[in-house]
């Protein structure tokens, strides 16, 4: 993924003390949000539009890979809904479709690079402690399986 420049809006109010209270409209669109968006396909149209731009319905399918033609109409269905992606209609046969980010969905993506950039720091580190939770999982199952 590209990394994206940071917005000014949201570094200024990171810098800020956290709020004593939480709107519950905000809790709530947040927890929505993440719901949303946390799921695999989205993050992987996300990151095709990020990195591709504009895309033909059938080239995002192509550059997501191994997704569902169904899947991916109901994914960019509800990134459209929730202001990600502009779809736009060309009135030719056969019919021409093609999907980008909105400037909405752009600053998410920007969110999504910091976790991309969390994600390869911390490669490493993850992978081992992956491998002895397995190792630990091994011991256990051979000690449990003996009794």
């Amino acid at each position: 993924m590209r990394k994206a420049l940071p917005d000014p809006q949201i570094e200024a109010r990171r810098r800020q003390p956290v709020p004593e209270t939480v709107d519950p409209a905000i809790e709530a669109l947040v927890h929505d949000i993440i719901g949303k968006v946390a799921d695999k396909w989205t993050m992987l149209i996300l990151e095709a539009l990020h990195e591709h731009g504009t895309l033909r319905f059938t080239q995002l399918g192509k550059v997501v890979g191994r997704i569902s033609q169904k899947m991916l109409t109901q994914t960019v269905r509800q990134m459209e809904k929730d202001g990600l992606v502009r779809r736009t209609v060309h009135p030719v046969i056969p019919p021409h479709v093609d999907y980008t980010l909105t400037p909405l969905g752009e600053s998410l993506g920007a969110a999504f690079c910091g976790v991309w950039i969390w994600a390869e720091t911390h490669h490493a580190e993850i992978e081992q402690a992956r491998a002895s939770f397995a190792e630990r999982e091994a011991a256990t199952s051979s000690i449990t399986a003996g009794d």
